[in-house]
């Protein structure tokens, strides 16, 4: 059995960690390169570092602080944000990143997947989802860092990205991020049970029971938080300490 992951979140804006609610409102949570540090010693088994406002602003990631973060970290680093090309992508790659999220340009074209997915690799290729449950109890896709609004159901999308070559799902619930209320367990759940590649469950996780709840009904193969680390509300070997005591599969710090 694969082991479950835990994976802290950095949010970037004008190079510093921020944190919000809903998408909105927010926060600084301090320097990107000394959380990243500190994350990788206390047991992270992934790092996700995401430049919130590169396709607003219709800029490149930040490829100097991918290039700082990289050398300050031992484990897997996933890098997103304004990635539209294979250049992109090889850019990253070389400044440290091991796998890259595509989320809005991906959608706007999906054959960029394909590409990516040909040229790196399917495992290099992480797409992210930010997805709001509507009044109509459907899950719709939103775009632009969740300013866009989409018509297509997460789980099509999805269904769709994986049969391109995407390796592996980050799914944000924009219902639940910030919250700390717990994880969207319902459509976590339909993807991780549908899917044949990781589901990454992202927003809402406020509580060590928040993260047995995810991987025990969610099923979903990875958690990743922001603020609850950020704030030191809960720290990494806590968490891990926690899901072994129930059970879960998890690598051990």
């Amino acid at each position: 059995m694969l082991c479950k992951r835990i994976i802290p979140c950095l949010d970037i804006k004008d190079g510093r960690t921020v944190k919000g609610t809903n998408f909105v409102d927010l926060r600084d949570a301090g320097d990107p390169v000394e959380l990243g540090a500190l994350y990788a010693k206390e047991g992270a088994d992934e790092l996700v570092f995401l430049d919130i406002t590169a396709t607003v602003e219709k800029r490149k990631t930040l490829r100097e602080l991918v290039n700082k973060i990289s050398h300050h970290i031992n484990i897997p680093f996933t890098v997103g944000g304004g990635i539209s090309s294979v250049e992109d992508v090889s850019a990253l790659l070389q400044n440290g990143a091991d796998k890259i999220s595509v989320n809005t340009a991906a959608f706007k074209n999906p054959a960029l997947i394909n590409e990516l997915s040909k040229e790196f690799g399917s495992q290099c290729v992480v797409l992210a989802i930010d997805t709001r449950k509507e009044d109509d109890g459907e899950w719709y896709v939103y775009l632009n860092g969740g300013r866009v609004k989409t018509d297509i159901r997460c789980i099509d999308w999805a269904k769709q990205a994986v049969d391109l070559g995407a390796g592996e799902i980050l799914l944000t619930s924009m219902n639940h991020d910030g919250t700390k209320a717990g994880f969207a367990i319902d459509i976590t759940r339909e993807l991780a049970t549908t899917l044949p590649v990781p589901v990454i469950a992202s927003g809402g996780g406020g509580t060590k029971e928040h993260f047995v709840e995810v991987f025990e009904t969610g099923k979903a193969d990875a958690a990743l938080a922001a603020s609850i680390f950020h704030f030191k509300e809960i720290s990494i070997p806590e968490l891990k300490g926690y899901l072994q005591e129930r059970k879960i599969h998890i690598r051990p710090v």
